[in-house]
């Protein structure tokens, strides 16, 4: 049976944003703790681009308990400069991340479970999607020398690396841990950095 002309029409005028939201249909388009790598794809890495795609989330409800991150470690110039990043170091007193209670429990659960004191969350910004930018996340069982270091300063060990590239970018910015009908996840929540997305919930417009 031949498609109908009218499906052909309606097929090629499929913008690229159903496209994404088709694959979130098939993917959740989130970090889901079901899919998170355990303890057998914990490894240092030296990249800090992962292969699962975060929606941007909308700002979490004001009522969600919260702390604002401690910085346990900041990446020196030399650091930096080793690892060949033309980056502007954030004066620290400029660098903020906020952190649920949520998401503590959850990244001190993993680490007890992976018995890995160190294992945490790396959050990364790379360019792609519909509006330029999008959230990647992946488990991290160390620091890179890249990265900051985040924690709740009363829930440990909860750890959160961001790179110094990417942090630029998400300065600011919420960690929240959800459950939702397509399951539980983390993300990135109330960026301060960006002005808009996709209607895909991927991919994010960064503000000029």
């Amino acid at each position: 049976m031949s498609t109908p002309r009218f499906a052909l029409s309606m097929l090629a005028r499929t913008p690229t944003c159903m496209r994404h939201a088709a694959d979130i249909y098939m993917r959740s388009g989130i970090v889901p703790i079901a899919r998170l790598r355990t303890s057998a794809a914990l490894h240092r890495t030296r990249s800090f681009v992962s292969t699962s795609i975060v929606r941007a989330a909308p700002p979490a409800p004001t009522q969600v308990p919260k702390s604002t991150a401690s910085i346990s470690f900041a990446p020196t110039p030399d650091e930096l400069k080793a690892q060949e990043l033309d980056v502007d170091i954030i004066a620290q007193e400029d660098v903020k991340l906020e952190l649920t209670d949520r998401a503590a429990e959850q990244l001190r659960s993993i680490a007890t479970r992976e018995h890995r004191p160190n294992a945490g969350l790396r959050i990364a910004v790379e360019s792609g999607g519909c509006h330029g930018y999008q959230y990647t996340m992946e488990l991290a069982s160390e620091r890179n020398a890249e990265d900051y270091h985040f924690t709740h300063p009363d829930i440990s060990p909860s750890n959160i690396y961001i790179d110094a590239v990417s942090l630029g970018l998400i300065n600011g910015s919420m960690i929240d841990f959800a459950t939702e009908l397509i399951g539980s996840s983390f993300r990135v929540a109330a960026n301060p950095q960006a002005k808009g997305g996709c209607g895909c919930g991927i991919s994010w417009e960064m503000k000029d």
